[in-house]
């Protein structure tokens, strides 16, 4: 019989020395200090915490390691987005960047395919393909912004796999159309949302049209507190690739570190996990969604409804006029001096707004200008390629909208914005109406 080396007195007890928490009171003074709290009620955040205990160790603010008891708050941001948009799958994530090469690596996109995407929309859009392997292909728009669903099917080659809709502005993208040109070729198709989420086409949120549905939920967003994403999908062999790529350490797998269940399901991905101080914020931020929404809707509506077909200027054509955002209200002048003339006016007159004109500097929304991209442009996305995008994008007229205006600041905003447009532009009831569709 082998000796006992230790009996019950003689083990190790284990620490007995006091011990303080990894993540204490001094960090969540910290996060208040970037509140932007005073330094008086930052002190009675002080006073407070003097005495206040903390689990042991702290808490862990990454929202695999999380604690139970406190519920993850990755996981509530989570529930809550699967309820708001209907969907069976929902995955918070680091960025708007990372929800969208995700989803494009979950429908397939990677070396030797090509995804069409917008000309215009933020460059992250585009830069997503290409780190997903594939490459983008631009594709021009109308007038509503929004890609053109008439100039998708001249683009599809046998290495296309995707269409990536961007609802941009505010405003939605053509989505009966855009669906049916993808559906006769058998593409995915990929709704970014970053820019219009809690908008709708025909009664339908955008994200939950097509296949997939990414959003950016940050500080430049009209929802987030820093820097956050994510993607929706009814798609189980989708979302589970996109997972992968999210977070390739395993900890979404039911079995972490188990051999592949199907071909196919683990591979080389990232890590693009949304921390729990992120998550936290948006489960806050995603709940004011509809409140936000609803507040920028009523006020773009009521600045429309009050101004007067013109000559001489074309509103943005609104696809779902029901269905918008509504944080901006374009239009664009016949001519280059025209909306220089107008933006003059708005100016003098203290209306928010945003003018480019002609000779404008290079940004980053307009294909032509996305200098990161430049090795990978061919004939089809040289400058250009896209002549409607180019012409629209530095023409525009784009007026702000205050979701907290009164109704009252509202009307007053559209009377104001009238007497501009009335200086240089006649009244027509046979020009297009600013609420066209």
């Amino acid at each position: 019989m082998t000796q006992q080396l230790f009996d019950e007195k003689s083990v190790f007890r284990g620490r007995t020395g006091p011990a303080e928490p990894k993540i204490g009171s001094e960090e969540f003074i910290s996060i208040a200090t970037r509140f932007g709290f005073d330094e008086a009620t930052l002190e009675r955040f002080r006073d407070a915490l003097r005495d206040a205990r903390l689990p042991d160790g702290g808490p862990n603010l990454a929202r695999y390691m999380c604690p139970n008891p406190p519920h993850p708050a990755g996981e509530d941001y989570e529930a809550l987005a699967r309820e708001f948009f209907g969907v069976r799958y929902a995955q918070g994530v680091s960025s708007g960047t990372g929800s969208v090469h995700a989803a494009l690596v979950g429908l397939g996109a990677g070396p030797g395919t090509e995804v069409i995407c917008p000309a215009t929309g933020f460059l992250a859009t585009s830069v997503a393909a290409v780190l997903a392997g594939a490459t983008p292909v631009f594709c021009d728009v109308d007038e509503s912004m929004q890609i053109d669903p008439t100039k998708i099917e001249p683009l599809i080659t046998d290495r296309t796999v995707a269409v990536l809709p961007t609802h941009h502005f505010g405003v939605v993208a053509d989505m009966d159309a855009v669906v049916s040109v993808a559906r006769r070729h058998n593409l995915m198709v990929l709704e970014d949302c970053a820019q219009s989420p809690g908008g709708s086409f025909r009664g339908q949120l955008v994200g939950t049209i097509g296949d997939v549905g990414a959003f950016s939920v940050s500080c430049y967003k009209i929802i987030g507190g820093g820097e956050g994403g994510l993607l929706i999908t009814d798609d189980k062999a989708l979302f589970e690739r996109a997972q992968q790529l999210i977070e390739c350490g395993g900890f979404w797998r039911p079995d972490r570190f188990a051999a592949p269940r199907y071909e196919g399901e683990l591979f080389v991905g990232s890590n693009y996990r949304m921390s729990e101080l992120e998550a936290a914020v948006d489960v806050v931020q995603l709940r004011k969604l509809p409140a936000i929404v609803s507040r920028y809707r009523d006020n773009f509506h009521r600045v429309a409804t009050r101004l007067q077909p013109r000559r001489g200027i074309v509103p943005q054509k609104l696809n779902d006029p029901d269905g918008i955002v509504g944080y901006q209200l374009r239009f664009f002048p016949e001519s280059y001096e025209l909306g220089a003339r107008i933006a003059d006016d708005l100016r003098e007159a203290r209306i928010p707004f945003l003018h480019r004109g002609r000779d404008a500097a290079p940004d980053w929304h307009v294909y032509r200008d996305m200098y990161p991209l430049a090795s990978h442009w061919d004939g089809r996305n040289a400058p250009g390629a896209c002549p409607v995008a180019e012409d629209l994008f530095d023409r525009t007229v784009v007026i702000e909208i205050d979701q907290w205006w009164s109704p009252g600041d509202a009307k007053a905003a559209a009377e104001v914005i009238d007497r501009v447009l009335a200086r240089h532009c006649e009244a027509d009831a046979e020009a297009p109406g600013w609420l066209r569709a």
